[in-house]
């Protein structure tokens, strides 16, 4: 247990804060004392997603405690979105007995503070959790406000956001991701109709498929965690990537009981047709008689799983992925599982089912020899000389479980790189970045490059300026973190161990920064807090599993390289962990001596260490991955899979040499020339945490933690037990008693000054950096001129330190109201002035106009009358008239004509464009639009009929127009505008420039023939028949 010292004093500029006890814990009275946290990453931002509190805050007296008063009757605890506010004394009964009423009432989502509460409702099991699939699904304004707290914020100080979803598995965060990136893409990405978000939700689809199987306790698990990093740029999404982290390899070649292979395997066979199942060999085959597949669960909705096949063979194709190439990979792993070996009568091992090793060479374009050769055969090297050695049938049935798992792993790899490389030609808005050889710094480095050789030196500073200009802009990102949850099957394997070492972790990042961060922020300011959180520290466990030398992993790795067993790797880490309070020491029942169990944070779990060791090893020999060199393999695809270890082993000879490398695809500088890989699974894993953390470290967090409501995956369903073992694992109710009665936010004086400085007289304050302390000090004491009503014991505290001013949530809400209000009013105002001066202005035209028609009228009316004058005259007359009542033209907008007196020298502007490919004569051309819409898997071309989901403009008077778009109002878009996001739409002879937002698309529209693009100059295209849009 980590506990704050606890203190008992009067601060100095607000008076003694109120002691909240607690007794949900079995009835015991625990007292609490926390310290200050730091909410913006050290750079003073303390804005919480909850974009300042709900509605009603707190009440309270002027002075900076708060006094408590019970809640108006007719308030439920369903209408309390923040479990700040909740009155009375602080217990575990009180938060569930909340969440339990807002569960009911179908509010899923409730805050802590700044920090979101997401309780999984199970309301559409089945779903595949992708960018498409919860494209019906409504935004809660509470992930709403979580991304644009973090566009804000990012956009403000440059510094990177990362939004962190943390849960049991089962817990909704895959949903949570998807519903927080749809957002992220309708506030700085231009919304779901850019081909950027097109081409992430194929992703998404394609990788899920790959990336989910079925468990005991969720039937959509996410085997992949994932990190999705976007980089935004001015406020608008500049690319995204995704970082992949795959650990579950041991599922392709052998399901848990009761669990299921990957999705893909089932929708596979669900989807092909006859034709495609006889090229790939697959006829006749099903989930029943299949090896990798019958040991789990083989029941299947072969109608859904064919359905989400299709999607995922369409999307790709958006990908330009080869369709054939991948599921030829995927078919030989299938049929690789019903291949053994036995021993047979002399040295060689025998095959049973020839037919299948046939097929999958076939599949892979290899010789069936040669893959057998590779599978029972292994090269050694004693002291310089190479000795081939027949293997028996356990090795070579090892060796081939290890194929189908690097087959597997490395086209799952491949795909991800080649999601991350997409590029979009012509478009800068969401442009998907490539992986890290392709990213926008290393282009910078080239075109420096590039300038220094053509440009001289002064080229080559200029280049330097605009690379460092690229890296500012491109450094600060809003990271998606879904990350695996904790787990606790049986028995568990070492890919557990790894994904519970993740939950582990990623529950310390929790710890450090909202308690730890806290409790020695105020120690070292002296700042003095008479609230005490009590939170379980869980750094014994992660040092039992991945200490340096004395870690359950480490030991492992030195386990694998003696050669040791499973029973010897257990009775070592008993011996070693003997005091260890997180391994248990007695036998287990029955006993076994292969078992070991560990108390996690969220519950305990036994593991089995049988595969442990091989697991780990992780290693393909390079006699079968000489298999697949270009000279013997003609499937290219297969290939490239393997194409890092062929390059480093023909480097230097022509052919295997005794060496081993990684299962999972490896770099090129990463490999080892030895007998064994640079690195285990363990390993691996453990650096890409360690690099993960590092990124986490440096960025701006926002937490969302989520909780499953049951265990059997019931819609609807509020299991009290499985929500309150969650609620004590996630540490909500010491969250609660920090955000509500302590110091959880922290800023430097002159950020909070620059923040918060309109809500006092602009006259009163110093605006130095010597007095920002007062100035402080006085924008707080009108801030509590009028004091919220609080509810609960919500306290209006605040203390000031050495460098930093200490806020509770409270106060923190408060001033983000008043600030809101203030710059509301300000909004108001400006505009109302504007709105009256520019309608005076209109108005005195119209009236001038006005005047000019009813003289020039009055003037033809005599003219007719009297006849005294001319045709000429009255032609004349006429003309004039008509040259009163033409509106006045407006000036042409543009760049204003160069000053005189500014110098250039015409070379920089020489080399400048010769660096950049411009033509000083002619500007660069503008790249065609498109003649269609992507929606769904169609193309729609143009004309189309879309309904009006608003008015638009608001106010045709201020733009000129005479006619308004009304809501509901059918009208027809003839082609896609210049205007970034908007659309041409005719209406009454007009044409509009409407944003594409402001309508929705009907849903039978004629799609865009297939040979509409080839079709000669002057051919004739016959009209499409219509079809209905579909999804992505």
């Amino acid at each position: 247990m980590a506990r704050a010292d606890k203190y008992m004093h009067t601060i100095p500029c607000g008076g003694t804060l109120p002691r909240r006890t607690a007794m949900g814990f079995g009835g015991n009275s625990i007292q609490y004392n926390m310290g200050g946290h730091t909410g913006s990453g050290g750079l003073g931002t303390i804005v919480s997603p909850s974009g300042g509190g709900s509605g009603t805050l707190p009440a309270g007296t002027g002075s900076s405690t708060a006094h408590f008063r019970d809640r108006q009757e007719g308030t439920g605890t369903n209408e309390m979105d923040d479990l700040i506010h909740l009155p009375g004394p602080l217990t575990e009964d009180a938060v569930m007995r909340t969440l339990h009423n807002r569960f009911n009432d179908g509010k899923y989502f409730t805050n802590v503070g700044p920090i979101l509460l997401s309780v999984n409702p199970y309301h559409d099991v089945g779903n595949p959790l992708t960018l498409s699939s919860t494209r019906s699904v409504p935004l809660a304004p509470q992930l709403r406000k979580i991304v644009q707290e973090a566009v804000r914020q990012q956009a403000e100080t440059g510094y990177p956001q990362a939004i962190i979803l943390s849960g049991t598995s089962g817990s909704g965060k895959t949903h949570c991701s998807m519903l927080l990136l749809r957002q992220l893409f309708a506030v700085a990405g231009g919304g779901p109709e850019t081909d950027a978000f097109k081409h992430l939700a194929a992703a998404f689809t394609v990788l899920r498929s790959l990336g989910s199987a079925k468990t005991t306790t969720n039937s959509e698990s996410s085997r992949i965690g994932q990190f999705i990093e976007v980089q935004v740029t001015d406020g608008a999404l500049y690319r995204t990537k995704i970082h992949c982290y795959f650990l579950d390899q041991t599922r392709v070649i052998r399901p848990l009981p009761n669990e299921k292979n990957y999705h893909i395997f089932y929708q596979m066979l669900a989807g092909l047709n006859a034709d495609e199942c006889a090229r790939l060999n697959l006829e006749g085959y099903s989930p029943a008689n299949l090896r990798y597949l019958q040991h789990g669960d083989i029941r299947q909705d072969e109608q859904e799983d064919a359905a989400r096949f299709q999607a995922w063979k369409a999307c790709l194709g958006i990908l330009g992925i080869p369709f054939l190439d991948v599921v030829r990979v995927l078919a030989a792993v299938l049929l690789l599982g019903n291949v053994q070996f036995i021993d047979g009568q002399g040295l060689e091992v025998e095959v049973v089912g020839e037919t299948e090793l046939n097929a999958v060479a076939n599949l892979l374009g290899v010789p069936s020899a040669q893959l057998f050769r590779g599978l029972t055969t292994r090269t050694h090297n004693a002291r310089g000389q190479l000795i081939k050695s027949v293997c028996d049938a356990n090795m070579s049935n090892m060796t081939r479980d290890c194929l189908a798992k690097a087959l597997y792993c490395r086209t799952v790899a491949t795909i991800v790189r080649r999601a991350n490389s997409l590029k979009r030609l012509g478009s800068t808005l969401g442009t998907l970045s490539s992986d890290s050889n392709e990213s926008v710094h290393n282009q910078a480095e080239v075109a420096s490059q590039h300038a220094s050789t053509i440009g001289g030196n002064a080229g080559s500073k200029s280049m330097a300026a605009l690379n460092n200009a690229v890296r500012h802009a491109t450094d600060g990102f809003i990271g998606i973190l879904d990350m695996f949850g904790f787990e606790e099957p049986r028995p568990a394997q070492l890919e557990h161990l790894c994904i519970n070492l993740c939950a582990e972790t990623m529950q310390h990042f929790y710890n450090t920064h909202i308690f730890k961060s806290s409790v020695e922020s105020c120690r070292e300011e002296g700042i003095i807090c008479d609230t005490e959180v009590d939170y379980v520290d869980n750094v014994p466990c992660i040092d039992l599993i991945s200490s340096l030398r004395t870690g359950l992993l480490s030991m492992l790795d030195a386990e694998c390289s003696v050669r040791g067993t499973a029973e010897s790797y257990v009775a070592k880490i008993k011996v070693q962990h003997r005091n260890s309070a997180r391994l248990e020491q007695r036998a287990l029942e029955p006993y076994d001596p292969r078992l070991f169990a560990i108390r996690h944070f969220a519950g305990r779990v036994e593991y089995d260490t049988t595969d442990f060791l091989d697991t780990n090893r992780d290693v393909v020999p390079d006699d079968l991955v000489s298999v697949f060199y270009k000279h013997t393999c003609n499937f290219g695809f297969a290939t490239h899979l393997f194409g890092t270890e062929l390059k480093a082993l023909y480097a230097q000879e022509n052919g295997p040499r005794g060496l081993s490398f990684r299962i999972a695809p490896t770099s090129h500088t990463d490999l080892l020339n030895g007998d064994e890989p640079v690195s285990t699974l363990t390993q691996d894993f453990h650096t890409r945490l360690d690099n993960l953390l590092r990124t986490l470290v440096h960025a701006r967090p926002h937490f969302v933690r989520c909780i499953r409501s049951n265990t059997a995956e019931k819609g609807g369903m509020f299991d009290r037990g499985a929500v309150v073992r969650q609620i004590r694992a996630l540490q909500v109710l010491e969250t609660v008693n920090l955000m509500a009665s302590g110091f959880p936010h922290r800023m430097r004086f002159k950020q909070f000054t620059a923040r918060y400085r309109m809500l006092a007289p602009f006259r009163l304050l110093r605006r130095c950096e010597e007095k920002a302390l007062e100035d402080c000090k006085v924008i707080l004491d009108f801030a509590l001129e009028n004091p919220p009503e609080l509810d609960g014991s919500v306290t209006l505290s605040w203390a000031p330190g050495k460098r930093h001013i200490f806020l509770s949530e409270g106060i923190r809400q408060h001033l983000e109201r008043l600030r809101t209000e203030v710059r509301m009013k300000s909004a108001t105002l400006i505009q109302a002035t504007w709105r009256g001066w520019n309608l005076r202005k209109r108005l005195g035209t119209i009236r001038r106009t006005h005047d000019i028609q009813l003289m020039g009228g009055a003037l033809l009316s005599v003219n007719k009358a009297s006849g005294a004058r001319t045709g000429n005259v009255s032609h004349a007359n006429a003309n004039n008239t008509g040259t009163a009542t033409r509106p006045r033209p407006q000036p042409i907008a543009g760049t204003p004509p160069p000053d005189p007196n500014e110098k250039c020298d015409s070379k920089i502007i020489a080399q400048t464009c010769t660096l950049f490919g411009l033509d000083l004569e002619r500007p660069p051309p503008v790249p065609p639009s498109r003649s269609y819409t992507v929606t769904g898997n169609s193309k729609l071309g143009y004309p189309q009929t879309r309904i009006m989901k608003m008015n638009f403009p608001e106010d045709p008077a201020a733009v000129g127009l005479g006619e308004q778009l009304r809501k509901g109002e059918a009208v027809t878009v003839t082609g896609a505008s210049h205007r970034r996001g908007h659309l041409i739409v005719e209406h009454n002879g007009i044409s509009l420039h409407v944003p594409f937002q402001y309508m929705e698309l009907v849903k039978t529209i004629a799609p865009v023939p297939s040979g509409a693009g080839n079709a000669p100059s002057g051919a004739t295209v016959p009209p499409p028949p219509t079809a209905t849009a579909v999804n992505i």
